[in-house]
């Protein structure tokens, strides 16, 4: 089995229920989120899972010199950051995207999916 990392990309600028248009889509989507996760424990696959706060809460931290430099904010300005994201054990990639179409409708949003490289 290998590692996945499966990334919900949603719009920078939110409102007040996140990337969603009302409280009622919101709610929909955090049930059928939750659902699905459920099912990714009970079919084996769930590892880990998370919501992540807005990027701007963010420090970039960069230890390559004598003293750390840190940064507030994201590392990359962009239209859309990661708002969440899931590590699953799937047997390939055909599961893995099946998987990641399933959370993308779930959670109503894009979800990328990344192997893990297996060196760690």
């Amino acid at each position: 089995m290998t590692h996945y990392l499966m990334s919900v990309h949603g719009a920078a600028e939110i409102s007040e229920f996140g990337n969603y248009g009302s409280k009622e889509e919101m709610e929909e989507a955090f049930a059928a989120t939750g659902a699905f996760n459920e099912q990714l424990k009970a079919d084996g696959y769930w590892v880990f899972a998370g919501g992540l706060q807005s990027s701007t809460t963010a420090t970039v931290v960069d230890g390559r010199g004598d003293v750390p430099v840190m940064t507030d904010g994201p590392y990359l300005e962009t239209k859309e950051y990661i708002g969440g994201f899931w590590v699953i054990d799937a047997p390939d990639l055909d599961v893995a995207l099946r998987l990641a179409a399933e959370a993308s409708k779930a959670c109503r949003g894009k979800v990328e999916v990344r192997p893990f490289d297996g060196l760690a």
